[in-house]
């Protein structure tokens, strides 16, 4: 993934899977993203809450547990895409995240 903006423009048209464990996701996220740890995510979860017929975007701290993610996603028939660079890229560009609290978020 190229262009995290574009994602971010557009996140009311995908669905965004985070696959970073909960503490992770406690420090910060991205508003609207849903949260399946990559364990549970490679174990079978997610098929309940994400909506195939969506462009689904995977997203970890840096890419790399994302990218396995979404190879699985793929193979249960997403359209699934990594955003490469992850939080940390995302906050290197400046494009917001909040805490639970709703106080700017951090990357874990």
């Amino acid at each position: 993934m190229d262009d995290l903006r574009k994602v971010y423009e557009g996140r009311d048209d995908v669905q965004i899977v985070d696959c970073r464990e909960q503490w992770e996701w406690d420090a910060g996220r991205i508003e609207g993203a849903v949260l399946i740890p990559l364990n549970q995510l490679m174990s079978g979860a997610g098929g309940d809450v994400l909506d195939q017929s969506k462009k689904t975007y995977v997203v970890c701290r840096t890419g790399n547990r994302s990218e396995l993610a979404t190879m699985m996603l793929r193979a249960r028939g997403f359209d699934a895409e990594n955003m490469e660079g992850g939080m940390e890229l995302w906050s290197r560009l400046g494009l917001p995240f909040t805490a639970p609290d709703g106080s700017p978020g951090r990357v874990a």
